[in-house]
């Protein structure tokens, strides 16, 4: 079942929408004004959201502009309900990213089309998203047959970082495990690889990260323990160090073009 977020200051203007959705089949959300409407929108997630233009304390045209500059609610489909629809008006909320607009008094039929068109493109969007967000996965895990370079005198190297990355290791464990001198075998990498030791331990650890921060909403000093460093802060200053982003920044910036890729399919959908 769908959920459907009413956002109407007049309550008998909302109740007839909240019993004539409930009627159809729909889960209904009631809110009297915009902010308490934002609020339902963050804790329900509904599946679209129905909202009056004119209203007190936060407009429709408020309430639109605050969903979509947050990524969890940015692309519910909203459709504005209005008495009266100018050029101007229409032009506004078009470019805040409203999807359509109801004019009241509507009948049953035109709600229902215009809730139905709407949910419609949104699965589309959603399986558009979801193998999105498949392929960033899989761009993010590391496939160790390829991560570490291919050679028979570093196999025993790179399989130990592979096995211990997450733990506090550093070139000294990494020799007394495979039985070279440190000299050796920071020679041996380098001659190799053209990179050290510890720039592998870095850079696994990092992709490990990467995929953490896209993938689970961890904290960064939970992933930073898990990917090896006690340190949460210096884990922080490595991380902006090579990203040129905390992670947090890191995070939010990547799921933000995730979701402006969304709405770029959006548009390709109408």
């Amino acid at each position: 079942m769908k959920n459907i977020l009413v956002i109407e200051d007049e309550t008998k203007i909302r109740n007839l929408f909240l019993n004539c959705l409930k009627s159809e089949g729909f889960c209904t959300i009631g809110a009297e004004n915009g902010i308490i409407g934002i609020q339902r929108a963050r804790e329900c997630s509904p599946d679209l959201v129905l909202c009056d233009i004119s209203m007190p304390e936060l407009d429709g045209y408020g309430v639109l502009n605050t969903l979509r500059q947050d990524p969890v609610t940015a692309v519910i489909p909203f459709i504005f309900l209005t008495v009266t629809l100018t050029k101007s008006e229409l032009r506004k909320g078009m470019n805040l990213g409203a999807d359509d607009y109801l004019t009241k008094p509507c009948s049953v039929e035109e709600l229902l089309g215009a809730i139905a068109a709407r949910l419609e493109k949104q699965t589309a969007l959603k399986q558009w998203y979801l193998n999105q967000h498949q392929s960033l996965k899989k761009s993010q895990s590391t496939d160790t047959a390829t991560f570490y370079p291919t050679s028979s005198r570093l196999s025993k190297v790179f399989q130990y970082i592979e096995e211990n990355y997450h733990q506090q290791i550093n070139l000294s464990d990494v020799a007394q495990a495979v039985g070279y001198s440190h000299a050796y075998l920071t020679n041996l990498v380098k001659r190799q690889t053209q990179r050290s030791v510890h720039d592998w331990i870095v850079e696994r650890r990092m992709t490990e990260a990467r995929y953490l921060l896209i993938n689970t909403d961890e904290t960064v000093n939970r992933i930073a323990t898990k990917v090896g460093y006690v340190d949460a802060g210096y884990f922080i200053r490595l991380f902006r160090q090579i990203h040129k982003l905390p992670p947090k920044e890191w995070r939010n910036t990547s799921r933000i073009q995730l979701v402006e890729e969304c709405f770029s399919a959006s548009s390709s959908l109408n």
